[in-house]
């Protein structure tokens, strides 16, 4: 198995739709030992019921707006794990107002929320795995979406988050490959999750996507999935940097066909 003897940490499980599950999947499929992280008590509910599909999973509470959850994360890994391979970083968030209208709209309070939380929680997560990580070959791995390069009707502040992630990623690659720790995003095609509902016309962006990607079809959780693996895996030990594009080609179409 790819992930023999390997742990890692997850965070963003909700349910079993989340992006995140569908990674925890596939790398507890390859062998790997997992933490998992759940924010309050309805998600940590959801997570309590998933984790015995991936044997015995280690539970953590975390709120990555917190300092002092994110060290009690650390903490627990260094004292239960001791070491730790990978991290998939699958969280992001914005207040639902800032999802509809105009991004001229955009309140002071709604980008700090979104940037926070979508984009700096990867740094700030980073700054303290990174000493159980050093000399393993480690990974991290977050989660981006085209609304980061291009403009995506009613993504908004989110997509202004997730291109400040995608920079932050090549900073990170350059700052921990002397540290033996591999950087990277994925750039998944819309998928509905329980985040994605926010996003206003959420139903029209998936057929849209459906109709003009080369597939011809959505993107599949379980792609993103498989796409995550890799890039936790040796197989992908000369990648760091990258953003990974798992939409089926839509990213490189100009137009639609007339």
């Amino acid at each position: 198995m790819l992930l023999e003897g390997k742990k890692g940490l997850i965070l963003g499980v909700a349910n079993k739709r989340s992006i995140a599950w569908g990674i925890a999947q596939a790398v507890s499929r390859e062998g790997a030992r997992l933490a998992l992280t759940y924010q309050g008590e309805r998600l940590e509910r959801n997570v309590r019921k998933l984790a015995p599909e991936l044997g015995d999973p280690l539970l953590l509470p975390c709120d990555v707006t917190s300092d002092e959850q994110l060290d009690a994360v650390a903490k627990s890994l260094a004292e239960e794990f001791g070491e730790l391979d990978f991290v998939v970083h699958a969280v992001a968030y914005a207040l639902r107002e800032e999802l509809d209208g105009d991004f001229v709209a955009t309140s002071r309070e709604g980008y700090r929320v979104a940037q926070d939380i979508s984009s700096y929680s990867l740094t700030a997560l980073a700054r303290r795995v990174v000493p159980l990580m050093e000399g393993r070959d480690g990974s991290l791995v977050t989660l981006s979406y085209l609304g980061g390069e291009r403009v995506v009707p009613h993504y908004n502040v989110m997509g202004v988050a997730k291109a400040a992630l995608e920079m932050s990623v090549r900073y990170l690659a350059s700052d921990l490959g002397p540290r033996g720790i591999r950087v990277n995003a994925i750039s998944a095609g819309p998928i509905k999750t329980l985040a994605a509902s926010g996003v206003h016309g959420l139903s029209k962006m998936l057929e849209y996507h459906r109709t003009h990607t080369p597939l011809r079809r959505n993107t599949d959780r379980d792609e993103v999935g498989d796409a995550a693996l890799f890039l936790v895996s040796r197989l992908s030990r000369g990648v760091t940097g990258e953003v990974i594009h798992v939409d089926g080609g839509f990213h490189v179409m100009g137009m639609s066909a007339l």
